[in-house]
């Protein structure tokens, strides 16, 4: 902080005469025009924010210096607008509770340091921790890391194949420069054709927020940021080779205005860190088949979606002529037991996953073996 700061904390505290005639201590803060904190502090042009969570009533813009991160997720904070020039003034949209801690799903707290809501990565950056089982997660430069594992020392967990692929460095600088692409042979009409077939099933829930489950590079994350159809645009993964990809994508995007709605985070699938009830849409594009446990991230899906909230993906179907391959549906089984990624072999089997996971409404287009399919969390 600048010269002077420790005197100015001194100040923000006061004591306030509570109605039954105590006095409680109580924090006080200087505002701006928009109700925002003046907290001085260096901006960096052009930078993207590498994790803002909307989680509450009004909290302001903050600033962040080359190389550091900002995680700001109090229990009750508010739309959080990331600036990018010397001014301090924000526009703060007032968005619903989201975050949630992975392991009980209460919401989390920001953790105070002595350096304020700023810290540096390599310092381990600001921290947050469950109001309930008191387990502490932490952002870096990129994302704020959610899963359930994050922060262990010694204890590791490798995931199956079809997920670990995409963890390495490789892979994840190649999937937006050609792999992806490939799916052109399987009938997929390519990333910006899908986001307009995505959205007429998402009209329903424009204007809230968005999660793009498995994410990769962001590649849809940039498309549904740049629609200005979302208040808010959640980019997870569990990769973490693949949200730095995603993070720098995001930062080259010149045209793209309001990158402070877009939210980098890792999670697993299965185990999403965000209230129940509190997501309006999720998307996963070319994922449900990489998925460990379809049924379980499904269900996941269904838990934090809102009532009529919508769950759209896209993957591959291998129906028709291959049906009559002999034997195809034991060695799907053997696949799925040594790789992790999953064979679907009908419409009908894409239905039941849909429905055990309580999703109702199931609807889909076909080309070839491209499928798209959605289906809503059921209204009260």
């Amino acid at each position: 902080m600048r010269d002077g700061s420790n005197e100015k904390m001194k100040n923000m505290h006061r004591e306030v005469e509570l109605s039954d005639g105590s006095k409680k201590r109580r924090s006080h803060f200087s505002h701006g025009s928009h109700g925002g904190l003046k907290m001085p502090m260096t901006v960096v042009p052009g930078r993207f924010t590498p994790a803002i969570l909307s989680i509450g009533s009004r909290l302001p813009s903050f600033k962040y210096t080359a190389r550091r991160v900002a995680v700001f997720v109090p229990r009750s904070a508010a739309s959080i607008s990331v600036e990018t020039n010397s001014s301090v003034d924000s526009v703060v949209e007032k968005e619903k509770d989201i975050l949630a801690c992975p392991i009980c799903y209460n919401s989390l707290a920001l953790i105070s340091k002595p350096n304020g809501l700023v810290g540096s990565a390599a310092s381990g950056s600001t921290q947050l921790q469950c109001n309930t089982c008191k387990k502490s997660y932490s952002g870096n430069e990129t994302h704020l890391d959610l899963a359930v594992a994050s922060g262990s020392n010694q204890y590791t967990e490798p995931m199956p194949l079809s997920t670990e692929i995409f963890r390495t460095p490789l892979v994840s600088f190649l999937y937006e420069r050609g792999w992806r692409q490939n799916f052109i042979w399987g009938g997929f009409p390519g990333p910006e054709k899908e986001f307009e077939m995505a959205k007429d099933y998402l009209k329903p829930v424009f204007g809230g927020n968005i999660i793009d489950a498995s994410c990769g590079s962001g590649m849809f994350s940039r498309l549904f940021a740049r629609s200005e159809l979302f208040s808010r645009v959640i980019a997870l993964d569990y990769s973490e080779n693949m949200l730095k990809q995603c993070y720098d994508f995001l930062n080259q995007e010149e045209n793209l205005t309001n990158k402070e709605k877009v939210v980098l985070v890792r999670a697993d699938i299965a185990r999403l860190p965000f209230l129940s009830g509190s997501v309006d849409a999720v998307h996963a594009g070319a994922a449900l088949h990489c998925w460990p446990s379809p049924s379980s991230a499904v269900a996941e899906i269904s838990r934090v979606l809102r009532p009529g909230g919508v769950f759209v993906a896209t993957t591959f179907i291998y129906d028709g002529p291959f049906s009559f391959i002999p034997f195809l549906k034991n060695l799907r089984q053997e696949l799925m037991r040594y790789s992790g990624s999953h064979i679907f072999l009908s419409e009908r089997e894409l239905e039941d996953l849909c429905k055990a996971g309580g999703l109702v409404g199931f609807t889909r287009v076909r080309n070839g073996l491209f499928i798209m399919l959605s289906a809503t969390k059921p209204s009260r």
